[in-house]
């Protein structure tokens, strides 16, 4: 009976959640890192489609393989970069509702 009347009574605790500061800055920090993510993502490819759209004009398909590996890589990691910026606004207004 001891042990219902301690899970009864755990049942009101919440975090504390004004005891940790920078929010503010952790989203900047965040925020400027996804972006510089994101610009070396969409650079890289363009120069993977340059490389595969060369390699694939002079019939050297190992180049043009590596071009076309880089514009999948770079997509990926664009992709990543957005849904990274996506998540962190999920969980940092998930935070606020606790």
């Amino acid at each position: 009976m001891h042990r219902l009347t301690t899970l009864i009574l755990a049942e009101n605790v919440y975090p504390d959640l004004s005891g940790v500061g920078g929010k503010d800055t952790l989203i900047s920090i965040v925020g400027a890192l996804l972006t510089f993510v994101l610009v070396v993502a969409v650079l890289m490819l363009i120069v993977s489609a340059i490389v595969w759209a060369i390699a694939s004009a002079h019939a050297n398909p190992q180049v043009a393989a590596r071009g076309k590996t880089g514009v999948f890589v770079a997509l990926g990691a664009a992709a990543l970069a957005g849904a990274g910026v996506t998540w962190m606004n999920f969980l940092l207004g998930l935070g606020d509702t606790l």
